[in-house]
Protein backbone atom coordinates (compact mmCIF):
# COMPACT_ATOMS: atom_id res chain seq x y z
CA UNK A 1 0.00 0.00 0.00
CA UNK A 2 1.30 3.55 -0.80
CA UNK A 3 1.19 6.26 2.12
CA UNK A 4 0.98 9.99 1.22
CA UNK A 5 3.60 12.40 2.28
CA UNK A 6 3.18 15.67 1.82
CA UNK A 7 6.17 15.64 -0.61
CA UNK A 8 4.46 13.25 -2.92
CA UNK A 9 3.24 8.86 -2.65
CA UNK A 10 5.53 6.58 -0.71
CA UNK A 11 5.27 2.75 -1.68
CA UNK A 12 6.81 -0.13 -0.75
CA UNK A 13 9.14 -1.73 -3.12
CA UNK A 14 11.22 -5.04 -3.16
CA UNK A 15 14.91 -4.93 -4.95
CA UNK A 16 16.62 -8.14 -6.10
CA UNK A 17 19.84 -8.19 -5.09
CA UNK A 18 21.77 -11.59 -6.26
CA UNK A 19 19.73 -13.77 -4.10
CA UNK A 20 18.61 -11.24 -1.30
CA UNK A 21 15.32 -9.15 -0.99
CA UNK A 22 15.67 -5.69 -0.02
CA UNK A 23 12.83 -3.53 1.77
CA UNK A 24 12.37 -0.39 0.12
CA UNK A 25 10.57 3.00 0.35
CA UNK A 26 9.88 4.92 -2.85
CA UNK A 27 8.93 8.16 -2.62
CA UNK A 28 8.15 10.32 -6.53
CA UNK A 29 7.14 13.94 -5.80
CA UNK A 30 5.12 15.16 -9.41
CA UNK A 31 7.98 16.55 -11.45
CA UNK A 32 10.74 15.07 -9.74
CA UNK A 33 14.12 16.23 -11.47
CA UNK A 34 16.15 13.63 -9.82
CA UNK A 35 16.58 10.74 -7.42
CA UNK A 36 18.37 10.20 -4.37
CA UNK A 37 19.38 6.05 -2.92
CA UNK A 38 19.90 6.11 0.82
CA UNK A 39 22.76 3.86 2.23
CA UNK A 40 22.19 2.89 5.90
CA UNK A 41 24.75 1.50 8.03
CA UNK A 42 25.89 0.70 11.32
CA UNK A 43 22.56 -1.87 12.20
CA UNK A 44 20.50 1.29 11.03
CA UNK A 45 17.79 1.16 8.21
CA UNK A 46 15.44 2.45 5.77
CA UNK A 47 13.01 3.47 9.27
CA UNK A 48 15.93 5.62 10.42
CA UNK A 49 14.40 8.77 11.69
CA UNK A 50 17.57 11.07 10.59
CA UNK A 51 17.96 9.62 7.09
CA UNK A 52 13.99 10.05 6.59
CA UNK A 53 14.06 13.76 8.16
CA UNK A 54 16.65 14.35 5.32
CA UNK A 55 14.65 12.80 2.79
CA UNK A 56 11.62 14.61 3.46
CA UNK A 57 13.73 17.58 2.72
CA UNK A 58 15.03 16.55 -0.61
CA UNK A 59 11.18 15.35 -1.49
CA UNK A 60 9.89 19.29 -0.67
CA UNK A 61 12.47 19.58 -3.49
CA UNK A 62 11.04 17.59 -6.02
CA UNK A 63 13.80 15.14 -5.37
CA UNK A 64 12.25 11.67 -5.83
CA UNK A 65 14.16 9.32 -2.72
CA UNK A 66 14.77 5.58 -2.12
CA UNK A 67 15.32 4.79 1.00
CA UNK A 68 16.26 1.06 0.94
CA UNK A 69 17.48 -2.07 3.46
CA UNK A 70 20.83 -2.81 2.52
CA UNK A 71 20.48 -6.18 4.52
CA UNK A 72 17.68 -8.73 4.24
CA UNK A 73 15.60 -9.87 7.01
CA UNK A 74 17.40 -12.47 8.24
CA UNK A 75 20.59 -10.62 7.61
CA UNK A 76 19.78 -7.62 9.94
CA UNK A 77 18.89 -10.44 12.55
CA UNK A 78 22.52 -11.67 12.54
CA UNK A 79 23.75 -8.26 12.27
CA UNK A 80 21.77 -7.09 15.15
CA UNK A 81 23.83 -10.32 17.14
CA UNK A 82 27.34 -10.01 15.76
CA UNK A 83 27.64 -6.54 14.16
CA UNK A 84 29.74 -8.15 11.50
CA UNK A 85 27.86 -6.99 8.01
CA UNK A 86 27.46 -3.38 8.72
CA UNK A 87 31.14 -3.51 8.01
CA UNK A 88 30.65 -5.67 4.80
CA UNK A 89 31.57 -2.58 2.67
CA UNK A 90 31.65 -5.32 -0.57
CA UNK A 91 27.97 -6.77 -0.17
CA UNK A 92 26.94 -3.64 1.00
CA UNK A 93 28.15 -1.77 -2.29
CA UNK A 94 26.69 -4.65 -4.41
CA UNK A 95 23.15 -4.12 -2.74
CA UNK A 96 23.73 -0.12 -3.50
CA UNK A 97 24.51 -1.04 -6.89
CA UNK A 98 21.30 -3.12 -7.25
CA UNK A 99 19.34 -0.04 -6.13
CA UNK A 100 21.24 1.97 -8.66
CA UNK A 101 20.14 -0.37 -11.49
CA UNK A 102 16.36 -0.99 -10.22
CA UNK A 103 15.83 2.60 -10.59
CA UNK A 104 16.90 2.52 -14.59
CA UNK A 105 14.38 -0.27 -14.61
CA UNK A 106 11.33 2.32 -13.34
CA UNK A 107 9.49 3.82 -16.05
CA UNK A 108 8.83 7.52 -13.88
CA UNK A 109 12.55 7.39 -12.75
CA UNK A 110 14.55 5.67 -15.59
CA UNK A 111 16.01 9.01 -17.40
CA UNK A 112 16.43 10.88 -14.16
CA UNK A 113 20.17 11.47 -12.51
CA UNK A 114 21.24 9.72 -9.68
CA UNK A 115 22.66 10.49 -6.06
CA UNK A 116 23.36 8.63 -3.53
CA UNK A 117 23.01 9.52 0.32
CA UNK A 118 25.20 7.79 2.73
CA UNK A 119 25.75 7.58 6.40
CA UNK A 120 28.21 5.83 8.20
CA UNK A 121 29.40 2.43 6.63
CA UNK A 122 26.55 3.28 4.25
CA UNK A 123 28.77 6.24 2.76
CA UNK A 124 31.54 3.48 2.02
CA UNK A 125 29.05 1.54 0.10
CA UNK A 126 27.66 4.98 -1.35
CA UNK A 127 30.82 5.93 -2.69
CA UNK A 128 31.84 2.27 -4.18
CA UNK A 129 28.54 1.90 -6.12
CA UNK A 130 29.23 5.71 -7.53
CA UNK A 131 32.68 4.54 -8.42
CA UNK A 132 30.89 1.20 -10.14
CA UNK A 133 27.80 3.43 -12.03
CA UNK A 134 29.61 6.68 -13.07
CA UNK A 135 27.55 6.86 -15.72
CA UNK A 136 24.06 6.94 -13.46
CA UNK A 137 25.59 8.75 -9.99
CA UNK A 138 26.22 12.16 -10.55
CA UNK A 139 26.40 13.15 -6.76
CA UNK A 140 26.82 11.83 -3.25
CA UNK A 141 26.79 12.84 0.12
CA UNK A 142 28.30 11.61 3.29
CA UNK A 143 26.31 12.19 6.80
CA UNK A 144 29.05 11.23 9.22
CA UNK A 145 30.66 8.36 7.19
CA UNK A 146 33.33 6.22 6.97
CA UNK A 147 34.64 7.26 3.42
CA UNK A 148 37.47 5.51 4.45
CA UNK A 149 36.22 1.88 4.12
CA UNK A 150 35.60 2.68 0.08
CA UNK A 151 39.35 2.06 0.54
CA UNK A 152 41.25 1.71 -2.98
CA UNK A 153 37.60 2.73 -4.87
CA UNK A 154 38.26 6.54 -3.62
CA UNK A 155 40.62 7.11 -6.27
CA UNK A 156 37.86 6.32 -9.12
CA UNK A 157 35.09 7.96 -7.59
CA UNK A 158 33.92 10.50 -10.55
CA UNK A 159 30.89 12.22 -8.91
CA UNK A 160 31.23 15.40 -6.81
CA UNK A 161 31.18 14.48 -2.91
CA UNK A 162 30.01 16.15 -0.01
CA UNK A 163 31.35 14.96 3.18
CA UNK A 164 29.36 16.28 6.17
CA UNK A 165 30.64 15.40 9.59
CA UNK A 166 29.95 16.60 13.26
CA UNK A 167 32.32 19.11 15.09
CA UNK A 168 32.37 17.38 17.96
CA UNK A 169 33.16 13.84 16.20
CA UNK A 170 36.58 14.26 15.90
CA UNK A 171 37.50 10.87 15.10
CA UNK A 172 35.68 10.71 12.26
CA UNK A 173 36.30 14.23 11.35
CA UNK A 174 40.10 12.93 10.95
CA UNK A 175 38.77 10.18 8.62
CA UNK A 176 37.03 12.04 6.68
CA UNK A 177 39.85 14.40 6.02
CA UNK A 178 42.09 11.39 5.02
CA UNK A 179 39.75 9.78 2.63
CA UNK A 180 39.55 13.08 0.91
CA UNK A 181 42.83 13.24 0.45
CA UNK A 182 42.20 10.18 -2.14
CA UNK A 183 39.51 11.48 -3.74
CA UNK A 184 40.10 12.29 -7.28
CA UNK A 185 36.67 14.11 -7.96
CA UNK A 186 35.55 17.52 -7.01
CA UNK A 187 34.45 17.19 -3.40
CA UNK A 188 33.89 19.76 -0.27
CA UNK A 189 34.20 18.83 3.38
CA UNK A 190 31.50 20.49 5.46
CA UNK A 191 31.58 20.69 9.40
CA UNK A 192 28.45 21.50 11.48
CA UNK A 193 29.85 23.30 14.33
CA UNK A 194 28.93 21.00 17.98
CA UNK A 195 27.56 18.32 16.50
CA UNK A 196 28.22 14.65 17.57
CA UNK A 197 27.71 11.47 15.45
CA UNK A 198 24.32 11.45 15.25
CA UNK A 199 23.53 15.06 14.72
CA UNK A 200 21.02 15.32 17.78
CA UNK A 201 22.25 18.80 18.84
CA UNK A 202 19.27 21.07 18.12
CA UNK A 203 19.26 22.37 14.19
CA UNK A 204 22.31 20.01 13.39
CA UNK A 205 20.05 17.77 11.27
CA UNK A 206 18.27 20.59 9.65
CA UNK A 207 22.15 21.73 8.89
CA UNK A 208 22.64 18.61 7.12
CA UNK A 209 19.32 18.51 5.20
CA UNK A 210 20.28 22.02 3.79
CA UNK A 211 23.51 20.58 2.53
CA UNK A 212 23.06 17.85 0.97
CA UNK A 213 19.72 19.37 -1.14
CA UNK A 214 22.09 22.22 -1.98
CA UNK A 215 24.53 19.52 -3.49
CA UNK A 216 21.99 17.27 -4.93
CA UNK A 217 20.18 20.52 -6.58
CA UNK A 218 23.50 22.05 -8.01
CA UNK A 219 24.44 18.92 -9.20
CA UNK A 220 21.99 16.12 -10.46
CA UNK A 221 18.86 18.84 -12.30
CA UNK A 222 21.54 20.58 -14.57
CA UNK A 223 22.72 16.96 -15.73
CA UNK A 224 19.12 15.23 -15.52
CA UNK A 225 19.60 12.30 -18.22
CA UNK A 226 16.09 13.18 -19.45
CA UNK A 227 17.33 16.55 -20.64
CA UNK A 228 15.31 18.57 -17.83
CA UNK A 229 15.36 22.27 -17.12
CA UNK A 230 18.38 24.59 -15.30
CA UNK A 231 19.44 23.76 -11.80
CA UNK A 232 17.20 24.42 -8.94
CA UNK A 233 19.53 24.91 -6.53
CA UNK A 234 22.89 26.44 -5.42
CA UNK A 235 25.84 25.19 -3.21
CA UNK A 236 27.95 28.13 -2.74
CA UNK A 237 30.85 25.72 -0.98
CA UNK A 238 31.25 23.29 -3.97
CA UNK A 239 34.53 24.03 -4.55
CA UNK A 240 37.44 21.51 -3.29
CA UNK A 241 38.73 22.97 0.34
CA UNK A 242 39.69 21.52 3.18
CA UNK A 243 39.12 22.99 6.91
CA UNK A 244 42.98 22.61 8.28
CA UNK A 245 42.37 24.76 11.85
CA UNK A 246 41.24 22.08 14.12
CA UNK A 247 43.04 19.74 16.21
CA UNK A 248 42.06 16.05 16.06
CA UNK A 249 42.09 12.91 18.23
CA UNK A 250 43.72 10.09 16.89
CA UNK A 251 41.84 7.62 19.06
CA UNK A 252 40.58 4.23 17.01
CA UNK A 253 37.23 4.22 16.24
Amino acid sequence: MSAQSTAGPTRAVTISAGGAQLAGDLTAPEGATGVVAFAHGSGSGRRSPRNREVAERLNEARLATLLLDLLAEGEESVDRRTGELRFDTTLLARRMVAAIDWLKSEPALARLSVGCFGASTGAAAALIAAARRPERVLAVVSRGGRPDLAGAELASVAAPTLLIVGGADPVVLELNRRAQQHLRCETSLEIVEHASHLFEEPGALVRVAELARAWFLSHLNHRNLAGGGPAAGDFSGARTRTDEGRHLSQAPI
